[in-house]
């Protein structure tokens, strides 16, 4: 067997034969069409990640929007998950640009909402704090690959440059366990990046890494669930965290997608450990006696995995 092969290889607790969890960036998730999909996730016995942002707009989105913590009656259902065993997660401190002062107060006011700080991060695009976003995702001549795919929209995003306005890695450093950055097809995540959680001692300001499985919609969603795919999963042990937004199709109008009730329902008669997103990062690296080094070679791995998916499918 070889070592990508091995480390793959995890046992789960209790016997259980796979691990399962989900990340919820928090794009265009709402009262009307976020609940349903928690409900159905409670109900099934699944624990996942849910991430917010603390903080309310003062500008317009980068990109997109969505319900924010400044929402009284959002913030008190968000709440309420946390006390049902889901965590929370964070997805920069508001839906657009903030600068450190802001970014700090961001982490304040989650920690005063969810009793402490943020476990796991993943981006929203196009926020100048972004943590190695754009092109630092990447490495040496891998970043003009990524700029031709992204036809060199490169922003200046600065969250790891220190004393720019938006640096606030010594706070991600201080206060995030695991940070989100590829993407991969295939339900299996671990198979796709068996390294994680990682330490990447070129981004020294995020303690530890993580990869994520594509399903950033209902559809695709969906298709990375296939019942061969569930499948494949059970059979090879794995673990999966999928990378999705709940308020991109999956509920419209209160009805959930049938589809993907029919899918999450089978799965969860699996045999599966479902458990938030920091939660299975910390049983795979306890198991293996910490976080994994990252090599540079092992990244240049990944990079080319993750560039040649995004060249197929424009993956995030």
């Amino acid at each position: 067997m070889n070592t990508e092969a091995a480390l793959a290889q995890v046992r789960w607790p209790d016997g259980y034969r796979f691990a399962f969890s989900i990340f919820d960036d928090t794009d265009r998730s709402t009262l009307d069409n976020a609940p349903p999909i928690y409900a159905l996730l409670r109900d099934l016995g699944m624990r996942t990640t849910k991430s917010v942002w603390p903080l309310p707009g003062t500008r317009a989105p980068s990109v997109v929007g969505g319900s924010t913590c400044g929402d009284p009656a959002y913030l008190a259902w968000v709440q309420q998950l946390q006390r049902e065993g889901f965590e929370i997660g964070l997805h920069n401190v508001t839906f657009h640009s903030s600068t450190r002062e802001e970014v700090r107060t961001g982490l304040e006011r989650f920690a005063e909402f969810f009793g402490h700080p943020p476990r796991s991060l993943a981006t929203h695009t196009d926020c100048r704090d972004g943590m190695y976003w754009g092109n630092a995702r990447v490495s040496n001549s891998h970043r003009l690959l990524y700029d031709v795919l992204t036809r060199f929209r490169q922003r200046d995003f600065g969250g790891h440059v220190d004393g720019g306005p938006h640096f606030w890695g010594d706070l991600c450093q201080a206060q995030v366990d695991y940070v989100r950055n590829f993407t991969f097809p295939g339900l299996n995540t671990l198979k796709s990046c068996p390294w994680m959680p990682y330490f990447d001692p070129d981004r020294p300001w995020a303690n530890a890494w993580f990869a994520s499985s594509e399903g950033a919609d209902c559809t695709r969603f969906n298709n990375a669930l296939s019942e061969a795919a569930q499948d494949e999963l059970v059979e090879e042990g794995g673990a999966c965290i999928m990378y999705t937004h709940f308020g991109k199709g999956f509920c419209t109008d209160g009805a959930i997608n049938r589809r993907f009730v029919e899918l999450m329902t089978r799965l969860s008669a699996r045999g599966g450990w479902f458990v938030p997103v920091s939660s299975l990062l910390d049983h795979i690296a306890a198991t293996r006696g910490g976080v994994h080094p990252l090599a540079r070679h092992e990244r240049g791995r990944l990079e080319r995995r993750w560039l040649a998916h995004k060249l197929a499918h424009g993956t995030s």
